[in-house]
């Protein structure tokens, strides 16, 4: 049994050691370099005017400028420019407006079930609408969810939320359905 736990002792220690030597390679660096055309404008998201969110998460969570964020950082290699929090609408780029409609978010972290985000969005063009799409995440906290709080449940929906929509960009189409819907 001691011969085994050595063994095994000796495998990790040599796997960490081998991770230190890695080399970036130039490719790894330019992945997060906008390689995209264009402009997307994103407003400021919002919550909708029929959705009930508890205080506590509007105050402590910080969802509407994750969102915004994570839509940035996914959808970054398809636009040359995102601005985040843009307040007029332009013909000089693409203009995303988010909505969240709907969200279950219980206080007590895991235990107190899962959570969820459901959301509205329009891309317009040149002042046009040209597509839409709602989109929904659900998630009960992954592993170690029993000791994650409720923003960090609903951090994860609108993580994913973000990954959703930048697909999206990329073919928008009209009453499209994203997520867990």
């Amino acid at each position: 049994m001691r011969i085994i736990a050595l063994i095994m002792f000796s495998l990790v220690l040599s796997a960490c050691a081998s991770n230190g030597s890695k080399k970036t390679s130039a490719l790894q660096v330019s992945a997060n370099v906008s390689t995209g055309t264009g402009t997307l404008l994103i407003k400021q998201v919002i919550f909708g005017k029929d959705a009930v969110v508890r205080q506590a998460v509007k105050n402590e969570c910080h969802l509407l400028t994750k969102l915004s964020g994570f839509v940035k950082s996914y959808a970054n290699d398809q636009y040359a420019n995102i601005i985040e929090n843009a307040t007029k609408s332009s013909t000089a780029g693409d203009l995303l407006s988010i909505e969240i409609v709907s969200l279950h978010g219980s206080g007590g972290g895991a235990w107190s079930g899962a959570k969820s985000v459901t959301i509205k969005g329009k891309l317009i063009k040149k002042g046009k609408l040209v597509a839409d799409f709602t989109a929904r995440r659900v998630s009960g906290g992954g592993m170690f969810a029993a000791y994650k709080g409720t923003c960090a449940i609903l951090g994860r929906c609108v993580k994913t939320l973000g990954k959703d929509i930048a697909g999206w960009l990329k073919n928008p189409t009209k009453v499209a359905v994203l997520g867990d819907l």
